[in-house]
């Protein structure tokens, strides 16, 4: 059974296969205490870990000191104003301008499966699935509910976490911070692990050692962004990629955010998630609810590798809802990196037809073929197919693509507008701007008030306009610049801090009606390259788009730090052309493809003007491709070695759930005169079975694999792969 309540002792417990989460109620004032999350206990009893039995103890005992209890207390749920000093959860102001809360158990409430959470993307599951434990409790202060939900996820070692505000008393309450996550440790003898980055180089690793104070990473460019990224992970000092203590929290949502820890004046460490409290406020009005998205938390004491295994559990099977999720997608080639704006119906036919002949699935048209799209610098919003280009209408060009045996997609950026367009003439105040005030360019383009009904409105349906004008069976759905000037013409001043997550809101409606409406429709997220790779944008996509920088050996970094939390199934990879687009590195044909196998897998280039030994090639990789997509998909990823820890390669391995095979990819990424063979050690085969090395004659146990390792001969010149399938016998 995945929760418990064991009345005596008024504790919560929370099981997985491998973890235990424990909540207590105590003292005569109902406060929520945190009392454990680590590997599974079978005990009922754990709350002396509440340490409420020596000094400063509980304020029934002792209320002199209640500002210390308040201050040293592992609370669940923490509140501001009332003597926790530390960084708080919850900070509400009432009518008269106060802010201090303090939240007292009220009731709770056990079920089988898990509710969605309304106009939020969160995961999912049925009653065979999960189990959900809702605890509400009331703010002493304000009479305003607090429900805090967790539902366990016991196949996957995961519990969630969100919250939800609801205002039933007759005055106006305004929510200044409401994070969907607060978790107390003991301890600040940990490492933190975040991923950091910036347009084409997103979510590179970082992991350094927690101290005192405060730590974190945050986002308030309305986007979860290049640069930061909402997950963050403790683990242990000794933790490595197989063993040691981690704890690692996945935020599902795609805009501002915050996570912080806080290494505390006893030795303990707090961890916030949550929306961004900064460019943050919501007016509750009588009556009203507000709900946090949701926080994925998981705890592995197997190391690192063993936490992202769970995420891409979660994720997998209980996140992402298109039919691609268990379909393998179809290869597609892009033609932006091939044309950029140059192009008419008769180059991309050109271009697919010689895809076709090579055995590529789908075309994708992207950006300029709408409106008076001639370069980036126009036309964002004028959602009509540019007939000059596109000689004969979008329908005419489908269906000569369709003819070819090909699938066909498009590139939008709904969410956007270009000062020099139609749309902007007539709706100026559609942009987020400041009334009078200076407007900021980027890219030479403002964003659009999708928090607007009447923006949502015009804009989807000039998308669905287009989608049902032909066989469209594919959409790239762009966002190429960040917020600012925060400001709405439907917001009055007590409400403008609502914009920014009004925006998000907005967006995801929108996502709902476009899968909802299409539900066969393969939809790849995309901002400017990564910089909403969120789980949030998972709910509705089941690929995003990885990073502008298609370069093999950068993207080896970059798909690393982005498989920390998400499959590989959901990452947008392709093949490039040489020199790269964004580094100007030449890399071999063959192991552009190596490394874009780790994702989605397609191509960014013309095909009809690259050389002949690489378009020759191109069958190849698309039957290397359709031989591992099913394993890529759907098996279990290890990290084995990195280029940036290395220096010199970098290996990782996807191996079947059954443990029937598994597929190395290596990449001698700088070559090193003079030395001998690498020794590399696999990982996660069976130990007793046999495993056939294919291509060679070497059959040895999956224990000789693992812990004798295999060599793998030095290769000429750098930036050289290989694959390694083994297949038990």
């Amino acid at each position: 059974m995945g929760i418990t309540y064991f009345k005596n002792s008024k504790t919560f417990k929370l099981d997985t296969k491998k973890t235990t989460y424990m909540i207590a109620i105590v003292d005569k004032e109902q406060f929520i205490g945190h009392v454990y999350y680590g590997k599974r206990i079978e005990d009922e009893e754990m709350s002396y870990l509440l340490r409420i039995y020596e000094p400063p103890y509980v304020p029934t005992e002792n209320n002199r000191d209640r500002c210390s209890f308040y201050d040293t207390f592992p609370t669940e749920y923490s509140t501001h104003g009332i003597g926790d000093y530390r960084d708080s959860a919850l900070k509400l102001r009432s009518e008269d301008g106060h802010t201090a809360g303090r939240l007292q158990y009220v009731s709770h409430d056990i079920r089988k499966g898990k509710e969605g959470l309304k106009g939020l993307p969160a995961t999912f599951g049925d009653e065979s699935s999960c189990m959900t434990l809702c605890i509400t409790c009331e703010d002493v202060f304000t009479g305003v509910q607090v429900v805090l939900s967790y539902s366990v996820f016991e196949d996957e070692d995961v519990i969630t976490r969100d919250v939800k505000i609801i205002n039933n008393t007759d005055k106006t309450i305004m929510i200044e911070k409401a994070y969907s996550c607060c978790q107390d440790f003991d301890g600040v003898d940990y490492d933190l692990i975040t991923l950091h980055g910036s347009w084409a180089r997103e979510r590179h690793v970082q992991r350094s050692p927690l101290s005192l104070g405060k730590q974190g990473i945050n986002s308030v460019r309305g986007e979860s962004s290049h640069q930061e990224h909402p997950f963050m992970a403790l683990c242990a000092r000794e933790a490595t990629e197989d063993f040691g203590d981690v704890y690692g929290f996945s935020f599902v949502y795609s805009g501002n955010f915050n996570a912080q820890a806080e290494g505390t004046q006893f030795n303990c460490t707090r961890l916030l998630m949550g929306i961004n409290p900064e460019e943050f406020n919501w007016l509750l009005e009588s009556g009203e609810q507000f709900q946090t998205p949701e926080v994925v938390m998981t705890y592995s004491s197997e190391g690192i590798g063993q936490m992202t295994r769970n995420f891409h559990n979660i994720y997998r099977r209980h996140l992402i809802r298109s039919k691609y999720r268990d379909q393998k997608r179809p290869i597609l080639i892009n033609n932006w990196e091939a044309t950029y704006f140059d192009f008419n119906k008769d180059k991309l036919v050109s271009i697919a037809k010689q895809a076709s002949e090579l055995g590529i699935e789908m075309l994708v048209m992207d950006d300029g073929w709408f409106g008076n799209r001639f370069d980036d610098n126009r036309a964002l919003g004028d959602w009509f197919v540019n007939e000059d280009k596109i000689e004969g209408g979008l329908k005419s060009l489908v269906d000569e693509v369709n003819a070819l045996g090909m699938k066909f997609g498009i590139w939008f950026e709904p969410e956007m507008i270009s000062p020099e367009s139609k749309l902007y003439e007539e709706h100026p105040d559609w942009a987020i701007q400041i009334e009078g005030k200076p407007m900021t360019l980027s890219r030479n383009q403002y964003v659009l008030d999708i928090g607007r009904e009447e923006v949502r409105e015009y804009i989807y349906n000039r998308v669905k306009d287009i989608l049902t004008s032909a066989n469209i069976e594919y959409v790239k759905w762009d966002m190429n610049r960040q917020l600012t000037n925060l400001g709405s013409r439907v917001l009055d001043s007590k409400q403008m801090g609502e914009l920014s997550h009004r925006y998000v809101l907005g967006v995801y409606e929108m996502m709902e009606r476009l899968v909802t409406d299409f539900p066969d429709l393969l939809l790849e997220n995309c901002s400017g390259g990564g910089a909403r790779f969120d789980a949030g944008m998972l709910y509705y996509s089941p690929q995003i788009w990885c990073s502008d920088n298609t370069d093999a050996i950068e993207r080896l970094e970059i798909q690393r730090g982005t498989a920390m939390v998400y499959p590989l199934s959901t990452m947008g990879a392709h093949v490039s052309d040489c020199p790269n687009h964004a580094t100007g590195r030449v890399t071999p044909f063959k192991t552009r493809g190596h490394v874009a196998l780790a994702g989605t897998f397609g191509y960014e280039l013309d095909v009809t003007k690259i050389s002949k030994e690489d378009r020759d090639m191109i069958p190849e990789q698309v039957a290397m491709y359709h031989q591992y997509a099913r394993l890529i998909q759907s098996g279990d990823y290890y990290r084995i070695a990195n280029v940036a820890d290395t220096k010199y390669y970098d290996c990782y391995e996807i191996v079947a759930a059954d443990k029937s095979e598994a597929l190395v990819t290596y990449v001698n990424v700088m070559n090193l005169a003079n030395s001998h063979s690498r020794r590399i050690r696999l990982k996660g085969l069976q130990e007793d079975a046999l495993y056939a090395w294919e291509g060679t004659d070497l059959v040895m146990t999956g224990a000789a694999y693992m812990n004798a390792g295999i060599l793998i001969q030095q290769m000429w010149g750098d930036y050289q792969s290989t694959l390694i399938h083994l297949v038990r016998q």
